[in-house]
């Protein structure tokens, strides 16, 4: 499926630089790498963190009234996940009631150092207290969360916390790459491609945007990651120029504009060998059955 259909099926917010230097990237902001599991049991194989996220997020959406109670008594009782994830219902809502109910319960599960709503707690204070957001998106960060780590860096490069730091946003950048985040994996090679703050290097580049392209979901970054790399094959930077390439990487998602120049200089033959070799890499790169159920139940919610 699409990333297009994907970014329409459930709610997301937009963070971009006022100088406009970042482009729009999806947010999923209250999402874990921990699951409750009896909220979900099959999709923990996931070796995607997002494909986990996607399939426990999709699970809360349709949880019975039942369910939402016992999540309730669980979080009443302590437990720091549950209380995460009742924070995570109330703060959807449009009600400001449980909105700042919802804050209060993030706030409780971070407190007892549960990483995601660490994050989402940073995430929240940083509009009005840039140094307490700060503060807890560094907790979150330091436990592994690359999620965490990966808005971090964005928020030292765009002076969320009262001092832009272009060399501390690469560091943070690079231990979500490392970490597997494909944001994280663009941004880093993008750095690398532009020389900013950093030595220029064109292949490493490409060998980040490749590592991101190669993420089965399009949120943003395995979309941006097959774009940039896509436009390293069309400019022979970093890797030699090679228009099949090109097109293979502009084209698994839909042709667009790229696409569409770097067909131009192909034969017909040589498309249809692109087409084929799309397929066979949707074919190794089909999503596991509870993501794809996933994706059909926030689908059909958002209709």
């Amino acid at each position: 499926m699409g990333g297009h259909a994907l970014r329409a099926s459930f709610r997301c917010q937009y963070l971009v630089s006022e100088e406009g230097g970042m482009k729009p990237r999806i947010l999923l902001l209250f999402l874990s790498f921990a699951l409750i599991p009896w909220v979900l049991s099959s999709a923990q194989q996931s070796p995607d963190p997002k494909q986990t996220n996607l399939v426990a997020y999709a699970r809360l959406k349709t949880l019975t009234a039942p369910e939402q109670n016992e999540l309730l008594s669980k979080a009443q009782s302590g437990d720091a996940e549950a209380q995460y994830w009742v924070g995570t219902i109330d703060t959807e809502g449009k009600v400001p009631k449980n909105l700042e109910q919802g804050k209060r319960w993030l706030l409780k599960s971070a407190e007892q150092g549960y990483a995601p709503a660490e994050f989402a707690s940073g995430m929240i204070f940083r509009l009005v207290n840039p140094s307490v957001g700060e503060r807890w998106m560094l907790r979150a960060a330091q436990q592994g969360d690359t999620e965490a780590q990966f808005w971090l860096g964005v928020g030292y490069e765009q002076n969320w916390f009262g001092t832009a730091d272009v060399h501390e946003a690469i560091k943070w950048y690079r231990k979500a790459a490392e970490g597997g985040n494909p944001d994280g994996q663009v941004e880093l090679g993008r750095k690398y491609e532009d020389g900013e703050g950093i030595e220029q290097d064109y292949k490493v580049a490409a060998e980040w945007y490749r590592k991101a392209a190669e993420h089965v979901l399009d949120l943003g970054g395995a979309g941006q990651g097959r774009n940039r790399l896509g436009m390293l094959y069309m400019r022979g930077l970093g890797v030699p120029q090679d228009y099949v390439q090109a097109y293979f990487w502009f084209s698994l998602d839909g042709e667009g504009k790229n696409g569409t120049d770097a067909r131009e200089h192909l034969s017909p033959a040589a498309i249809r060998g692109v087409e084929r070799l799309i397929k066979e890499w949707k074919e190794q790169h089909s999503l596991p059955r509870e993501v794809a159920a996933a994706i059909g139940i926030l689908e059909a919610k958002a209709r």
